[in-house]
């Protein structure tokens, strides 16, 4: 049983919830142009696990359409609420194999692909009214033994096979990098995975997202290419959980 949120209402008000939305979009402008990117060419995917429905149609109305979720359960619960909205739903936690047609089913993106079998049953399950299913290959740049994700020469060796697949399209690479202090080991995995992708894409597989920077670190993700950063606590608050 996942733990769940208790709502601080001295944090979720409307007014306070808008404050920092807008307050992360300034922060992504503001790293676009001190690295000299091109205004909007770094997308704002909200980190909803936990949060409620109320919430979340709350940052829809401010325009916020893509949605991360970490559980399956509990965002399919939410998409049947918020159907009205034509949210854009990705999925961004780990992937269980038991799991797999449902996510196939339910999401517009997955990016926390490591691996090939799962790959596979996502292509197999995907609907077939539904376009290809986007996803990102999750990349362990840290080398951790607890987190997930290829290493850049397995990605180098599967990449084909994932490729094939029919039924989902590779877009790019995701990485979640072990938490450092200063700003230049900060960028340090993003840049990693930047080069990676830059030496792995084709003019058939140009691999034009890089899912990279969360709330503590968008600005040196940014700085080093991301194309797509996951915030939540930045944009929600802090999460206060019962057991």
């Amino acid at each position: 049983m996942q733990n769940r949120l208790v709502t601080d209402s001295t944090l979720q008000t409307p007014n306070g919830l808008h404050r920092r939305y807008n307050h992360v979009r300034d922060r992504i402008r503001q790293a676009e142009a001190g690295c000299r990117r091109e205004p909007g060419s770094t997308q704002l995917l909200a980190v909803s696990k936990t949060r409620s429905v109320d919430e979340i149609r709350a940052l829809a109305g401010l325009g916020q359409r893509l949605f991360g979720e970490n559980y399956l359960q509990e965002a399919i619960s939410k998409m049947g609420q918020l159907e009205d909205l034509n949210l854009e739903w990705h999925f961004i936690g780990r992937i269980q194999g038991n799991k797999t047609r449902q996510i196939a089913e339910y999401f517009h993106w997955v990016h926390s692909i490591a691996s090939l079998k799962h790959a596979t049953r996502l292509s197999n399950q995907r609907p077939p009214h539904l376009p290809p299913l986007d996803v990102c290959l999750q990349v362990n740049t840290s080398g951790e033994r607890t987190k997930e994700g290829h290493s850049e020469n397995e990605l180098t060796e599967l990449l084909p096979a994932y490729a094939a697949l029919p039924n989902i399209r590779v877009r790019g690479l995701m990485t979640i990098p072990a938490p450092v202090g200063s700003e230049s080991a900060r960028r340090h995995p993003f840049q990693q995975l930047r080069i990676l992708r830059d030496r792995l894409r084709t003019d058939r597989l140009p691999l034009d997202t890089l899912s990279m920077g969360m709330s503590d670190d968008l600005e040196a993700a940014i700085a080093e290419g991301a194309t797509l950063v996951r915030i939540g606590t930045a944009i929600f608050g802090p999460r206060q959980y019962n057991q």
